[in-house]
């Protein structure tokens, strides 16, 4: 386990302003402070998140330069075996083989999935091996909690995705990676929580931050600019695009969706009025034939992810 990224690395990504917002209250000062000095962190440093494990930060590294091979991504893979046979199961699942033609060859499976599923996979496979994490137990609730949000709202992604002939991989790694900052704050308040005040470090107003942490983040990891502001825009509910409905509409819709599913027992009615939803044309009919296929899809994904 290491840090996420290596120095040298940020000093090639540079990272949008973080704006943290003053709190409303007494009460949210500790949060505050606690905001500020992973803001500053993000700005300034590497990117430190304990327990991380390090086949992540080289995949991605090795994914995002246009000088890597098929055969550099497998020679990485294949150095950690248990990713190497998740990356197999993943390529070889109903969910993502429809053709139902086998592969049993690891640079064939990389070269099927592509770019952005290898990167859905490795994050997958680094979550599942953090949620064991002694030094996370703090936290071990809330992070399964959240794992369970991103993967249907993965799953959301990419039907919506599929409704606007969009790339739905891209969209379904977006999906996954909507927390990454939540996740970020969560494992940094552990840190902590040994010295107390984990509810304070995890507060409602810490929790509404964390799209503008995980913008950096993704910034940091040097994705896509689109999907760097479909993370960081997450919450702008009053958003309207000006060139017709884009990724940040579809992860927007997604993320309430998901909510929805998970923490409202499918009730779609406080979803009115996002502008999201108005620029994918869903109908509240369309919403809920959505949250059913997720409802029956969520198992056979989190089967196929290893959640």
């Amino acid at each position: 386990m290491s840090k996420a990224s290596s120095p040298s690395d940020h000093a090639r990504h540079r990272v949008t302003q973080i704006v943290i917002p003053e709190p409303q209250s007494n009460a949210d000062a500790a949060g505050h402070r606690f905001l500020t000095s992973l803001a500053v962190e993000l700005a300034n440093g590497p990117l430190n998140l304990p327990c991380f494990p390090d086949i992540v930060p080289r995949v991605r590294t090795a994914l995002s330069d246009p000088k890597s091979s098929s055969d550099d991504i497998v020679k990485i893979a294949g150095t950690e075996p248990r990713l190497s046979a998740r990356l197999l199961q993943t390529a070889n699942s109903a969910v993502f083989n429809q053709s139902g033609k086998p592969f049993s060859d690891l640079r064939h499976v990389v070269t099927r999935l592509g770019h952005h599923l290898v990167q859905s996979v490795t994050m997958a496979f680094a979550i599942q091996q953090m949620k064991a994490d002694a030094s996370l137990r703090t936290v071990a609730k809330p992070l399964s909690d959240l794992w369970e949000k991103s993967v249907a709202v993965a799953s959301i992604c990419q039907v919506l995705a599929n409704r606007l002939r969009v790339p739905a991989d891209k969209v379904f790694l977006t999906g996954l990676l909507h927390g990454i900052g939540h996740f970020y704050i969560m494992v940094r308040a552990a840190e902590q929580s040994d010295r107390g005040g984990l509810e304070d470090l995890l507060s409602a107003y810490v929790v509404q931050c964390h799209p503008v942490i995980g913008r950096a983040i993704m910034e940091k990891w040097n994705f896509e600019p689109v999907m760097c502001e479909a993370v960081g825009s997450q919450n702008d509910y009053a958003r309207k695009s000006k060139r017709g409905a884009d990724i940040t509409d579809v992860v927007i819709a997604s993320v309430l969706l998901a909510g929805a599913a998970l923490e409202r027992g499918g009730d779609i009615t406080p979803l009115a009025g996002v502008n999201a939803f108005a620029s994918l044309n869903l109908s509240p009919s369309e919403l809920t034939a959505i949250l059913k296929h997720t409802e029956h899809s969520l198992d056979s994904l989190r089967d196929t992810l290893g959640c």
